[in-house]
């Protein structure tokens, strides 16, 4: 096996199993991996939930909202403060998308 680094081998073994780890985690976490990986997914609704906005959830945002699903929007909807976001609007994103979730109890 010419070209083939014994000593490496070790190292490539704990790179497969970090990387498998970690990508069966985020598969199993009902928001992604993170909490910033579920706010990622709703970036195609910044322009409906920004502060007085008059413009109405896209298509992209509403299956970006039914993808994520009502306890993730909860979980953002209720986490850290979320610069240009509107809370009652990102709220109100599940019935003007017909997503037919509950709403979310947030602690005010």
């Amino acid at each position: 096996m010419k070209g083939f680094n014994s000593k490496a081998l070790p190292l490539m073994l704990v790179f497969v199993l970090v990387t498998t780890s970690l990508v069966q985690q985020g598969k199993s976490h009902p928001c992604g991996s993170t909490f910033f990986a579920a706010l990622v997914q709703l970036v195609p609704c910044r322009a409906a939930v920004a502060p007085f906005s008059p413009i109405p959830p896209s298509d992209a945002c509403c299956n970006a909202v039914k993808t994520l699903g009502q306890p993730c929007l909860c979980t953002l909807v209720s986490g850290p403060p979320i610069a240009g976001v509107d809370r009652n609007m990102a709220m109100q994103l599940p019935d003007k998308c017909t997503a037919n979730f509950e709403p979310c109890d947030i602690m005010k």
